[in-house]
């Protein structure tokens, strides 16, 4: 099945959740690039199961999770201006992933 990249962002008011959601982007093979923002090559089905598992979690009145599918051509086409990811939390072999 082919992959897809996924950028995964979110605001979540309570810490529970937003501590839950982090660890289901984790063990779907999601890298954090930022406190809030996940990016990861995932099957598209996966993609899917995801996006209902953080439906599940959040509160729709107070949250928010966007789940952004992207083509590696797309993907090649962003520019990163300013600080950019996390330094704290992506090092050079992870960007290497995917730029």
């Amino acid at each position: 099945m082919a992959k897809i990249l996924a950028w995964i962002m979110y605001d979540i008011v309570s810490n529970k959740i937003r501590n839950r959601v982090a660890k289901k982007c984790k063990k779907y093979g999601m890298t954090r690039v930022q406190k809030s923002i996940f990016l990861g090559k995932l099957d598209i089905n996966r993609f899917d199961e995801l996006a209902e598992i953080c439906l599940d979690e959040i509160d729709e009145e107070t949250d928010s999770v966007y789940l952004f599918p992207f083509c590696q051509e797309d993907f090649r086409r962003i520019n990163v201006l300013g600080q950019g990811f996390d330094k704290r939390l992506v090092n050079d072999e992870i960007l290497s992933k995917f730029f």
